[in-house]
């Protein structure tokens, strides 16, 4: 039969296999000399680790409050700071709207005296209904304790109608998100005086007030700080996230409230019944389920920026993320919002339970971002390598050692495998390249003092130590251009030194401060994407681990810091990017040892393709990456544009498949014959596609635009002739005798 590409194009291509679900790939016959693809699969060459592929993670883009961990409430312990502007959500919108062009001019007016205001509460509000009275305020005098709970929100009702009430509200991370028949599990702290006893009524309502999706009653609250806890289930309801939590009183007195939470259903629920009784948590179900499909083998954790903290008091401090959610006071985070640590550090350990992962853990290592306090070093680092000892022996000491028994107590008494300790995240900013390197530099007296107590440890240096190091952590993010000309970034590397993590990277169109850069990126990156990551596969015996960055967005006006991401969500909807569907193809045929692809010949054409137009730079004064900017150590191969295509091949163990992935970066068809020398194939082969135009990309409102497709093959064989669509990904496998 002909091609398919000889009969539609690339959208009419898009459209037939959305139509019928797959398609059936055979022998072709080209007009043009094929190309040839040989890969030498007697010759099983280095092994690919089993952690290959896994994920990075960093409080960014609203992560993980707001994000993956499940809490709904925005500042439930009354910490965050006052919103910036008026009104709106916490300060990212307010303000008053300006004049209309062409408005007279109002005549002065004599200035009246100031009115006391009392300072906004982030994400609060006093509701009530117009025939009540009451106010709402901070209160510092009567804290629940004095670890975390130290604020608390006072409601004061002075005088309520005959069917009134006067209350607070909170709106949540961009609205609280309803779903029919959903059971929310709400829990809060109260305490009640100036004669009020009760009851009070919590509702999750339209943010006009004028419709109830679901409530429920504490019929009394005591004179004494009491927790509550109780369950909200809404009906056959529209889904919406244009909604608030409302706690509220119908009689006179005054309530203090604290540590007010909201929970919908979770990916798996966690009582945590070792935690004093801990109230139902755990993570958002459709951002971990996507995780999930991917099939990662690590967590890097806590993450890039989030390690270093803006200051040395917000820094990564792991003590004051575990235990009760009663004793995480939270800290500043490192892109303009709080931190709950709701997500502790336990919580990261459960994610990756939860998702069978490895954790990678980041230890904090000295630097902060802004370098307020300075770079601490020397005798001074002494009490913060003690605490990354304390933290290894957290997550994976026996419950009989003092951090072993701590976690215990949380919760989970068998200790978690722990092969890879980073120090620190990108300790070449902010000139901290110096204090970092040489036999007294910060990371040989942590690497020192982990290796004489966890001698089988392998840690990872984060940027060149010019001492003894196992791994080294490279960080690249690349104009599209640029990572298919890294595809051979690793080819001719010394192979003498440490072992290569990519611990972040991506390919992003434009500058950073191109106001029309996707949140999510693009079928461009994701052809981009995929050729890097051949490059990555064929010297897997280097190249050890490798995780995409960020990993996470908000899709909301104010709700991102960082463009572009691999998931993006708002409220009710998470989706994938092209991108992630690169990684989920590729985690799932990663192989066992590599083979060899000796050599990849194009198909003859007339007119060779024209090369990839290269992404603008970034403009000057753009905001650094969220991982800095630097390569690593590597290859330097010049790009060449003419090189249509990429391929990496392996060989799975448990079933003899010879994989073989293959990019084709630009428009036009490439028919190839595969070689697979050396190796007896069956006929039936299968495989997936994932094909688009460079500009195609995904999205809250479809979020199944660029997806890839199975296909089938019935004809296979050791030389085998295929034609590879312009603009596209192939992973197949082949079956053996």
């Amino acid at each position: 039969m002909k091609s398919i590409r000889q009969l539609v194009s690339n959208r009419v291509l898009a459209g037939l296999i959305s139509l019928t679900g797959g398609l059936l790939f055979t022998s072709q016959t080209f007009a043009a000399d094929p190309g040839k693809i040989v890969v030498q699969a007697d010759q099983p060459g280095a092994s690919i680790s089993p952690l290959f592929y896994g994920l990075m993670t960093e409080e960014i883009n609203h992560s993980y409050d707001g994000g993956l961990y499940g809490e709904l409430i925005q500042n439930r312990i009354f910490k965050d700071a006052p919103p910036r502007g008026g009104g709106g959500r916490g300060g990212r919108r307010g303000g008053q709207p300006p004049a209309a062009a062409g408005a007279a001019a109002a005549p002065a007016a004599p200035t009246p005296p100031p009115v006391p205001v009392a300072p906004a509460i982030a994400h609060w509000a006093k509701v009530g209904s117009d025939d009540s009275q009451g106010s709402i305020a901070l209160d510092t005098t009567d804290p629940v304790n004095t670890v975390a709970l130290t604020t608390s929100l006072k409601l004061t009702i002075a005088a309520v109608g005959a069917s009134g009430r006067v209350g607070v509200a909170n709106d949540g991370y961009w609205g609280i998100p309803v779903k029919p028949a959903t059971n929310y599990q709400a829990s809060f702290y109260a305490k009640g005086s100036d004669g009020f006893s009760g009851p009070l009524t919590v509702d999750i309502e339209s943010n006009d007030g004028k419709t109830t999706y679901a409530t429920a009653t504490v019929p009394a609250v005591g004179g004494q700080w009491q927790q509550y806890k109780l369950t909200l289930k809404t009906g056959q309801v529209a889904p919406t996230a244009d909604t608030r939590l409302v706690i509220s009183g119908a009689s006179r007195g005054t309530v203090n409230l604290n540590l007010v939470s909201l929970f919908p259903p979770v990916f798996n629920p966690r009582t945590g019944a070792a935690l004093g009784g801990r109230p139902v948590t755990g993570f958002r179900s459709d951002i971990m389920q996507l995780l999930a499909d991917m099939k990662p083998a690590f967590l890097r954790f806590p993450g890039g920026n989030f390690v270093e903290g803006p200051n040395l008091n917000d820094r990564y401090n792991f003590k004051i993320t575990v235990g009760p959610w009663e004793d995480r006071p939270g800290h500043g985070g490192s892109w303009g919002y709080r931190a709950t640590d709701g997500m502790g550090l336990l919580e990261f350990l459960e994610w990756c339970e939860e998702l069978k992962m490895e954790p990678v853990l980041a230890v904090w290592a000295g630097l902060n971002l802004n370098n307020a306090n300075g770079v601490v070093t020397g005798d001074a680092l002494k009490p913060y390598i003690q605490d990354a000892l304390d933290e290894i022996e957290y997550v994976s000491g026996p419950s009989t050692s003092e951090w072993g028994a701590r976690r215990a107590k949380d919760g989970h008494p068998a200790p978690f495998k722990l092969t890879y300790v980073e120090i620190g995240n990108e300790d070449n900013l902010n000139q901290g390249t110096t204090t970092y390197r040489g036999p007294e530099g910060r990371f040989a007296l942590f690497y020192n003092a982990i290796k004489a107590k966890h001698p089988d440890l392998q840690v990872i240096a984060t940027t060149d130590p010019q001492v003894k190091h196992d791994v080294i952590d490279n960080h690249a993010y690349m104009s599209p251009v640029d990572a298919i000309r890294n595809a051979h970034r690793y080819d001719t590397a010394s192979r003498t030194g440490p072992k290569v993590f990519e611990g972040e990277w991506a390919s992003q169109e434009g500058g950073l401060s191109n106001p029309n850069r996707p949140l999510t990126p693009t079928f461009q990156c994701a052809l981009s994407d995929a050729a890097f990551l051949t490059g990555l596969e064929r010297n897997a015996d280097l190249v050890i681990m490798s995780c995409y960055a960020p990993l996470l967005t908000r899709t909301n006006p104010g709700g991102s810091n960082w463009k572009t991401d691999l998931i993006g969500y708002d409220s009710l909807t998470a989706y994938a990017s092209p991108p992630y569907y690169v990684q989920k193809m590729f985690s799932h045929a990663r192989g066992d040892q590599v083979l060899k692809v000796a050599s990849i010949t194009p198909q003859s054409v007339a007119t060779p393709p024209a090369a990839p137009v290269p992404a603008a730079a970034p403009a000057a004064g753009a905001a650094p990456a969220p991982g800095g900017r630097r390569g690593g150590r590597g290859g330097t191969a010049a790009p060449n544009y003419n090189e249509p295509l990429f391929a990496a091949a392996s060989r799975e163990d448990a079933t003899g498949d010879i994989i073989l992935k293959v990019v084709n970066v630009f428009p036009g068809d490439q028919a190839e014959t595969v070689d697979l020398t050396g190796a007896k194939v069956l006929k039936n082969a299968t495989g997936q596609i994932l094909v688009g135009q460079p500009d195609d990309t995904n999205s809250v409102t479809d979020p199944l635009h660029v997806i890839p497709k199975d296909f089938v093959i019935t004809d296979a064989s050791s030389s085998w002739s295929h034609t590879f669509p312009g603009n596209s990904i192939t992973v197949i496998r082949f079956k053996t005798k």
